[in-house]
């Protein structure tokens, strides 16, 4: 007979370390990546691996799944031994890192049927298998598309999938969700809960979004190797209770709002949220009005109920200092009066072949606005956004940037324009200082600027200490500084910035946001594309795109309202980027 549950004693753990230690020697330097590092995963959970870059994060995964040793310390996996028997461990579990080795030369198909051959899968189970994951990953209608002609999103589910070609009884994910849009994402997570609800799987995966960090069972907590905590997300939320503020002040635009709060004492965070500011004080510190904004007493200040990223925030700046301050000036030369038309897109199509990236779009961006372009993968901002840098020609329509017809004079509208790419566009073999003198190079200066500027960006992005490092060696936030750094050389009016936070941390991305905001209240132009949903709403204004054309242009809090129902009452974007593109698929569906 069964005994009861009280008596069945505790479930084994289906991951136990016990004061595990990773070093790694680089030149005459000794990084230690892991530092006496005790957790414990539980079956039948997910459990989120969460900190910042350079925590340890992707060392851990791969010490998990025997592709690297440890100094000391044990690590037991499935209740076996990794250390000692590794190839059994890796048989055992499936590990999808960062960048899975999907073979894009290969269909749908045919990259399941080599992963079926390398775990060994016999081929009597294959059928079902091959049914029951495309049903699963939405792949069932593209086995025999080629995996390099599917979306971001959809090669994260066939990653997903060959993964788990042979059932595992746990899974690792290493970041499963960066570049993917909020719909791919959401799909994705459908995808981990049904594992672990009908399959019994244990899944760790680690993530930048912290609030993917609140859909799991329990958190780990790394920084710099060592473990900050473990446990349920709320728990980490209620150490919290009392110290979320959301600020509103329609007099004042939001992002001058934050710049001023960010500065305020007693404030260790605050970032841009709805229709205000939300901040997070310091322990023992109040949120008074009279006091954080001086000049704005009929502000509005109202408490919030605190999140998982209010605690980890916070965690991370007890242990590295106090919030970042704005810098004093990025020293933009801007010469186009506020309000103009800076951008023009009239009916722009782009035409690959038979296939239509860009069907007839059209929309106009402002001098000195933050302007978004939002859309799932394979929407075609991503087409856009090189026409509007002049690295791809449009079929049709007509594009200006600067007032130049980037038709007929390409080269005269891209010297107005700093480019930010989403790999970020650094020489990974040069010094941070060679990169910068490269690219001031590029874009034409001439000496004594050429190193005064240099100069500048080594201080202002605070890169002297990397100066003789070479690029590919930067912690993921510092390859970020500099090539913000590298597209800003030559005073552009205009920034372009291709998903230029995916991936890192959330402490790098508000010092980023910091100084976009900086930039665009000094009067450059910013246009982003982003798949964190919250940064969008940093925007003035955006527009969301699906197959090709415009679904909706507006302000953030327009894009909310068309979402907002009995149901939803109070939308996030990410709720309106997802009832927008349902919405759009639905009545593609009706008609088709």
């Amino acid at each position: 007979m069964t005994p009861p549950p009280e008596a069945a004693g505790p479930v084994p753990a289906v991951l136990s370390i016990q004061d595990l230690v990773k070093q790694f020697t680089v030149g005459a330097r000794t990084l230690t990546a892991l530092n006496r590092v005790s957790i414990q995963v539980r079956p039948g959970t997910v459990t989120g691996l969460i900190g910042p870059d350079g925590a340890g994060k992707t060392t851990l995964m791969r010490l998990i799944a025997g592709l690297l040793l440890p100094d000391s310390g044990t690590l037991n996996v499935l209740g076996m031994d990794v250390v000692q028997d590794p190839l059994k461990v890796q048989h055992s579990i499936g590990y999808m890192p960062q960048r899975f080795g999907l073979y894009e030369d290969l269909t749908v198909q045919e990259n399941l049927d080599l992963y079926a051959d390398l775990q060994g899968l016999p081929r009597a189970d294959r059928p079902a298998r091959y049914a029951e994951l495309t049903k699963m990953t939405g792949l069932a209608p593209f086995a025999k598309r080629l995996a390099g002609d599917l979306s971001g999103g959809m090669k994260q589910k066939l990653g997903l999938a060959c993964v788990l070609v042979q059932p595992p009884r746990m899974l690792l994910l290493d970041e499963p969700t960066v570049g993917v849009d909020p719909v791919s994402r959401r799909e994705l997570w459908a995808i981990v809960y049904r594992l672990v609800q009908q399959e019994g799987m244990a899944v760790l995966l680690s993530t930048a979004y912290l609030d993917e960090a609140e859909r799991c069972d329990d958190v780990i907590l790394l920084h710099r190797g060592e473990v900050l905590g473990q446990g349920p997300p709320v728990d980490f939320s209620q150490t919290m209770k009392g110290r979320s503020f959301q600020v509103v002040d329609s007099g004042m635009n939001k992002r001058s709002l934050q710049g001023q709060l960010v500065r305020a004492e007693g404030v260790l965070d605050a970032t841009i949220q709805r229709n205000g500011v939300r901040i997070v004080m310091k322990p023992g510190a109040t949120a008074d009005a009279g006091r954080l904004l001086p000049d704005r007493p009929e502000a509005d200040i109202q408490e919030v109920p605190p999140r998982f990223e209010d605690s980890f925030i916070s965690l991370l700046r007890e242990k590295d200092g106090a919030a970042p301050v704005p810098l004093a000036s990025l020293n933009a030369r801007i010469s186009v009066a506020a309000g103009t038309d800076i951008i023009t897109v009239d009916q722009v199509k782009r035409r690959f072949g038979d296939f239509y990236a860009v069907k007839g779009i059209s929309f106009s961006v402002q001098a000195g606005e933050v302007f978004g372009l939002l859309g799932a993968n394979g929407a075609g901002k991503s087409t856009t956004f090189r026409m509007l840098c002049g690295l791809l020609p449009a079929t049709a329509g007509h594009l200006s940037v600067a007032g130049k017809d980037l038709r007929h004079a390409p080269a005269q509208a891209r010297a107005h324009i700093g480019y930010m790419a989403q790999k970020f566009s650094l020489y990974s073999d040069l010094s941070v200082q060679e990169n910068l003198a490269f690219f001031s190079r590029v874009y034409g200066l001439r000496q004594p600027e050429r190193g005064e500027r240099v100069k500048w960006a080594l201080e202002e992005f605070e890169l002297g200490s990397y100066a003789a490092t070479a690029a590919s060696q930067l912690p993921l936030g510092y390859k970020q500084r500099l090539a913000m750094a590298a597209a800003l050389m030559h005073h552009p009016q205009i920034l372009f910035l291709d998903e230029p936070t995916s991936g890192v941390d959330p402490l790098a991305r508000r010092e980023f946001w910091l100084r976009i905001n900086q930039l665009a209240e000094e009067g450059v132009t910013v246009l982003v594309t982003t798949h964190f949903m919250e940064e969008a709403e940093y925007c003035d204004r955006l527009v969301i795109m699906a197959e090709g054309s415009l679904l909706a242009e507006g302000t953030p809090d327009a894009m909310r309202e068309q979402a907002r129902s009995k149901e939803m009452p109070d939308p996030t974007m990410e709720d309106a980027f997802i009832h927008l593109i349902e919405k759009h698929a639905k009545e593609e569906a009706s008609h088709g």
